[in-house]
């Protein structure tokens, strides 16, 4: 009985594993089917979903266009701050502004990849539509965001290999700079807008990244204590000196109300008296994209350095 028994043990192992691999080779299959077909899937924080493998006609409802540009994909339709980012206009200008209320819009541009915040309405429409992706504000940090579209859209080696390059030319930058103005020299990000001040943590933008996160400046105590948590914190021109560093960026729009800075109170804040306030475009500082980031960091050399 027990010689009989091992031929079958051993022909059912055999059907076993024939089985197992004809199973792989399906999904290998499968799989190799999907890409030649024109899709990928992308492991969304929503879960995953089927993408264009190489798309042609992407929409971005906020914030990435820069990313989407950076990695050399065609766009069709922006969102309003993309679309007025004067570093962008000559990219975009023949790109339809867009929102994510424009679903008749979007539908006549046809795109294959829609992206945006998670913060966009009407996304179970735009899904309709195409493939809709979207990422929480500061889920992740600005690099591996960047990663992630590079990711959605299947070039992750192109975004790794840009944020390798990007982290060594800022903190070496950054290693110039506090051996010029000193280790212990602070820094404030204040902005003006819409009649309001404001001042940044280290993730909002507006060059915060590369100041604080790669080039690892000093921040006033008193930005640590209001900022950080939440991204900003806004002030009154009254306690402006409080929040001020050694150094000030001042993000302002020239089209807005910047009179603060006729004051006797901003005048006397030892940064301005120091001539040591870089004045930035707030349309083209706004974001922390790679096109912007490398806008950001010459600035910085620039300007701390005189290079």
């Amino acid at each position: 009985m027990k010689k009989r028994l091992i031929p079958f043990m051993l022909m059912l192992v055999l059907i076993i594993s024939a089985c197992s691999n004809e199973s792989d080779n399906n999904e290998k299959e499968a799989s190799t089917d999907k890409e030649k077909s024109g899709t990928i899937t992308y492991q969304s924080e929503n879960g995953p979903i089927e993408v264009p493998a190489d798309p042609q006609r992407v929409l971005v409802l906020s914030s990435f266009a820069g990313n989407i540009m950076a990695l050399d994909v065609n766009l069709v339709g922006v969102d309003s701050w993309s679309k007025m980012n004067p570093r962008f206009e000559k990219e975009l200008k023949n790109v339809e502004e867009v929102s994510d209320e424009s679903l008749e819009k979007i539908i006549e541009l046809e795109p294959d990849l829609i992206i945006g915040l998670s913060t966009i309405n009407n996304v179970d429409k735009l899904s309709e539509i195409a493939p809709t992706v979207t990422y929480t504000y500061g889920k992740v940090d600005y690099l591996t965001q960047h990663l992630e579209i590079g990711k959605l859209l299947n070039k992750e080696k192109e975004a790794k290999a840009w944020i390798d390059d990007f982290k060594k030319r800022a903190q070496t930058a950054g290693e110039d700079i506090k051996a010029k103005i000193g280790e212990e020299t602070t820094v404030s990000v204040i902005e003006n807008f819409d009649k309001q001040l404001y001042v940044y943590g280290d993730n909002w933008g507006r060059g915060t990244e590369i100041l604080y996160q790669e080039m690892k400046l000093k921040m006033p105590e008193k930005v640590k204590e209001t900022a950080l948590k939440d991204g900003y914190y806004a002030l009154s021109l009254e306690v402006m000196p409080e929040f001020s560093g050694d150094y000030v960026i001042l993000s302002k729009d020239s089209e807005q109300d910047n009179s603060f800075q006729e004051t006797d109170t901003y005048k006397n804040i030892p940064a301005v008296k120091n001539n040591r306030v870089f004045e930035v475009n707030m349309k083209e500082f706004y974001f922390n994209d790679p096109l912007t980031l490398d806008f950001q960091l010459d600035y910085f050399i620039k300007n701390f350095l005189g290079n």
